[in-house]
């Protein structure tokens, strides 16, 4: 057996600590997050003190949570409601934060055990499923639906009722799907970072995986920089400073992501009917707002504001800099076509991940008597989904195409990193 070295002896000592200190701190950010985001969004004025509530609610579903809605109108009425949207922004912030906190103590290492991976990550696994399940037994409210001065209000009024809706944690699955979520953020923290220790024999797949991965995060994060600075041109040119903040705190990603996805040509379906409403950009919500499933894509956008065909152009530009970043990162051994290869995987896994995360689905309807909403403005429908398969056959077309762009303008990169390989070797 080989003796401990410093190093594994501070990571044994300490790590508990590190676990707590990396899991708060990725709690903390993405409540702060979530809470601003919230707050911009008006929901500090709801009753009842829910705004704490609300926000852990947020905090869960950013992580995979689910949260379930429910409604309580009476013998004579039924009210019925349901949510799926992940808050990407408050999902990044806390992936960014939680990767940091797991790698630090991994800093400066060549090689690590698989043992003392594991052991590292199941700390922080148990850390993050007791701070999970407490905000999971925390994020529960119940709010009373106001009827109104119309129709609705009098029949209300005559028979007595009160609707309520609240929501409450499915506990089970937000550990579940935490625990994933958790998972899948350790594992990509591994991935992109160069200095990350890998265990001996995955040390052989981190020449064609790594280069790959950090491309890949790179492009979503360099969509949510320009996201950022197109969302704070609009607030400052046109007003609506609060929406701005909550978009960009809130669902940033997932209006940016879904912006890649349209300039690569894929196509989502959806629609929007009630009080539900897109935030931002407002042609999607032109678009969706009909009474039969639209189709969303670049022609039908363009219908409604040509200058969506600029994706197009930002698609091409973004991807061919991954491309670039993916080349120059790997051995100068690899082809242009195995480069070519590893992007269209790439892309394909990115764009695969945006299609399940970028879903939404939210619904809420209220019936008197078996009349629905009455004219009460109390019933909305909103989804998105997107053709999944359609989306991965461009994925692939789009990385094979940049990819190979990429690896031919990252050739001077390579040629002098290859003198440099066999300088060391000689």
């Amino acid at each position: 057996m080989s003796p401990r070295t410093p190093s594994d002896l501070a990571v044994a000592r300490h790590g508990w600590v590190q676990a707590v200190a990396g899991v708060l701190a990725a709690l903390i950010v993405m409540g702060i997050v979530a809470g601003l985001g919230l707050w911009a969004a008006g929901a500090a004025d709801l009753p009842d003190g829910a705004f704490p509530r609300v926000v852990a609610a947020t905090v869960v579903t950013a992580v995979g949570g689910t949260i379930e809605l429910s409604g309580n109108a009476g013998a004579l009425a039924r009210s019925a409601a349901g949510l799926t949207v992940i808050p990407l922004s408050v999902t990044l912030a806390g992936a960014l934060v939680l990767a940091a906190g797991f790698l630090r103590p991994l800093r400066h290492r060549a090689v690590a055990g698989g043992p003392e991976l594991a052991g590292w990550a199941a700390r922080i696994a148990v850390v993050w499923l007791l701070a999970l399940l407490g905000l999971a037994l925390g994020a529960r409210q119940t709010f009373a639906v106001d009827l109104g001065n119309g129709t609705l209000g009098d029949i209300g009024d005559l028979f007595g009722l009160a609707p309520k809706v609240g929501f409450r944690t499915d506990v089970a699955l937000t550990l579940f799907f935490g625990v994933l979520w958790l998972a899948g953020v350790l594992v990509l923290a591994l991935l992109v970072s160069r200095g990350a220790p890998l265990p001996g024999r995955l040390l052989r797949f981190q020449e064609s995986v790594r280069p790959a991965a950090y491309a890949m995060v790179m492009l979503l994060l360099a969509y949510v920089v320009l996201g950022v600075v197109v969302t704070l041109v609009v607030a400052v040119t046109r007003g609506h400073s609060a929406q701005s903040l909550a978009v960009i705190l809130l669902g940033l990603p997932n209006l940016v992501w879904l912006a890649l996805t349209l300039g690569l040509g894929a196509t989502w379906t959806g629609r929007v009917q009630g009080p539900f409403g897109l935030p931002m950009p407002h042609v999607l919500d032109e678009v969706l707002r009909s009474k039969e499933i639209s189709t969303l894509n670049l022609g039908t956008l363009a219908d409604h504001d040509g200058r969506v065909w600029w994706l197009v152009a930002v698609d091409a530009v973004l991807l061919l800099a991954a491309a670039f970043v993916l080349a120059a990162r790997s051995p100068a051994r690899m082809r242009a076509w195995q480069h070519a290869l590893h992007m269209a995987v790439a892309l394909a896994l990115t764009v695969l991940m945006i299609c399940l995360v970028g879903r939404i689905d939210a619904h809420y309807g209220l019936s008197l008597l078996g009349v629905g909403d009455l004219g009460g403005g109390l019933s909305g429908d909103l989804f998105l989904k997107p053709k999944v398969w359609t989306a991965l056959g461009l994925a692939v077309l789009w990385g094979l195409v940049t990819g190979f762009l990429g690896a031919l303008l990252a050739r001077p990169v390579r040629r002098r990193r290859g003198k440099t390989e066999k300088e060391w070797d000689t």
